[in-house]
């Protein structure tokens, strides 16, 4: 949603060649947007590591015909763009460590943040548009028959198994 609203603000206020009408309005505009997609990540951040490792795990695991292509470089490119953004992270919590110090006017702590908005930005784009490679590999991955549990050869799959009275619990 953040990047339709994006993409339609872009539209309606640059020229032909992308350049803006208004670079303060612009520029102001995408400060929001920035601000916004760091927020909306912020959830997922907390579980990337264990999501890719999940995916990673799932593609090794399914059948190669039912793999996209694109799968393992977007788990790479997540992966990349997540080591980005942690240490743009850890880079503002020092950051703002020493402002606490310092005291610096909220004008100056607003441009720092800012700025490390805008140097997550890329990287926020990245999750935004490949992070979708995640899910599609578990709804993959869901539909694969479990190791082990395939139906042997020659098995009746339309046989409805047999219960014995000792099994059922009274």
């Amino acid at each position: 949603m953040i990047l339709a609203s994006w993409d339609s603000y872009s539209d309606e206020h640059t020229d032909t060649d992308g350049w803006p009408y208004d670079d303060d309005s612009y520029g102001w505009r995408k400060v929001q947007r920035d601000a916004q997609t760091w927020r909306a990540f912020e959830p997922v951040r907390r579980s990337a590591r264990y999501l890719l490792a999940t995916a990673r795990f799932q593609l090794q695991h399914i059948a190669a015909g039912d793999v996209e292509p694109r799968w393992p470089w977007q788990l790479s490119e997540l992966a990349t763009a997540l080591d980005r953004l942690e240490a743009l992270r850890t880079e503002w919590a020092k950051a703002r460590e020493a402002r606490r110090t310092s005291r610096p006017a909220h004008a100056e702590f607003i441009d720092a943040l800012a700025e490390r908005n805008a140097e997550a930005w890329s990287d926020l784009d990245t999750w935004a548009i490949h992070g979708r490679a995640i899910l599609g590999l578990h709804a993959v991955a869901l539909k694969a028959p479990a190791p082990g549990l395939a139906p042997s050869a020659g098995a009746d799959l339309n046989r409805q198994p047999v219960t014995s009275r000792s099994a059922v619990r009274r």
